[in-house]
């Protein structure tokens, strides 16, 4: 069941799925892209069988991750917009056998202990409800020695691209998103949840606190992304 938050995310996510991969795109100068691709490719040599995404919205990480050649893959969502866009996206490409989308938050996964040997998150912890507990959970249905990966916006460290980023960020970005999309809230909201989250060490700490080992970020891009990893413990 959706909590009230939950819903009003999801909400505001079905009301920018039609614009959502062009903004996306457009916004960070395709960099996105790259970024996918180096989160996938942290799982090269473990070659995971199944592998969850979560917060998949219309699905480019999980169908960028099918050149890893898992068995499945399964991408997790609150939003019935970005969803239904995902699976056109996926039968588009002709990946209906490898990938499957189900409607469902991160805080009550519906799988069991150990479903999963690799699990990733490309710009959506931020979104959870409770991203602590969203982070447990994804540990939960990891397999041990799992790995997890994860993409967020983050701030660069050098002052000059920090303050300039932030204009883009703040001034620009919700210009933009307004006139594509006619939806102002949802990219006023991106900025304000990207300065809220935790970013770097803190995140890493959050991501101990929910049970991972080795968990490390690297920053892509000047520390405008993060990257952040972490292995579920041996039994």
């Amino acid at each position: 069941m959706k909590t009230n938050e939950s819903r009003e995310n999801s909400e505001m996510f079905d009301q920018i799925a039609g614009s959502y991969d062009f903004l996306n795109h457009m916004l960070s100068l395709n960099f996105d892209k790259g970024w996918r691709r180096k989160a996938i490719s942290t799982f090269a040599t473990m070659k995971p069988r199944r592998i969850l995404d979560v917060a998949t919205g219309t699905a480019d990480m999980a169908i960028g991750a099918v050149r890893l050649n898992p068995d499945q893959i399964t991408g997790v969502d609150v939003s019935t917009g970005m969803l239904e866009i995902g699976r056109k996206k996926i039968l588009d490409h002709g990946l209906a056998d490898r990938i499957t989308l189900i409607e469902a938050a991160c805080e009550a996964l519906p799988f069991e202990e150990y479903s999963f040997d690799a699990a990733m998150v490309a710009f959506g912890v931020r979104n959870f409800k409770d991203p602590e507990l969203g982070l447990r959970e994804i540990y939960r249905v990891l397999s041990p020695g799992g790995k997890l990966a994860i993409l967020e916006f983050s701030l660069p460290r050098q002052k000059w691209l920090r303050n300039g980023y932030r204009f883009y960020f703040h001034r620009l970005v919700p210009a933009i998103g307004r006139w594509f999309s006619r939806d102002l809230s949802a990219y006023r909201y991106l900025p304000d949840s990207v300065e809220a989250f935790p970013k770097g060490e803190a995140f890493v700490a959050m991501l101990n606190r929910a049970g991972f080992t080795s968990s490390a970020y690297k920053p892509l891009s000047s520390g405008i992304c993060g990257l952040y990893t972490g292995i579920k413990k041996n039994n």
